[in-house]
């Protein structure tokens, strides 16, 4: 599956869907070859019923600030690209409102798949 987006922006903007234990979500997530694993505002994993405070499970991830703990939470289902994952595990970070994305799309998403990034064309393939 082929989706679009703009070259001449800074960051690659994925639109995904994500379903929780109360409902589902839409999100802006950036396509971030740099991050290893799939990190979601918490604010948005709280709105479809996940309580980061009840997460048993916690990661270690190197932000810009420093070292950090954060909960990891898995969701039901994250939809992008073409593409579903089911019983998928993210990141519950809170990020700044000045970020503009609801999350990353890290290169858990991206494994056992081919990622094609086409920025002459403007284009991603993901198969």
């Amino acid at each position: 599956m082929s989706s679009a987006f703009d070259p001449h922006q800074g960051l690659i903007i994925v639109n995904s869907e994500i379903v929780g234990v109360s409902g589902t979500a839409v999100l802006r997530l950036a396509l971030d070859t740099g991050a290893t694993t799939t990190l979601i505002n918490s604010d948005m994993l709280l709105s479809i019923g996940y309580d980061s405070a009840l997460s048993q499970s916690r990661v270690q991830i190197t932000t810009a600030s420093g070292v950090e703990e954060v909960p990891q939470i898995k969701l039901t289902r994250l939809a992008a690209l073409g593409k579903d994952l089911t019983d998928f595990p993210v990141l519950s970070f809170t990020l700044p409102p000045s970020s503009g994305v609801d999350g990353l799309l890290g290169l858990d998403f991206f494994r056992v798949k081919r990622l094609e990034i086409d920025f002459r064309n403007g284009s991603i393939i993901l198969d």
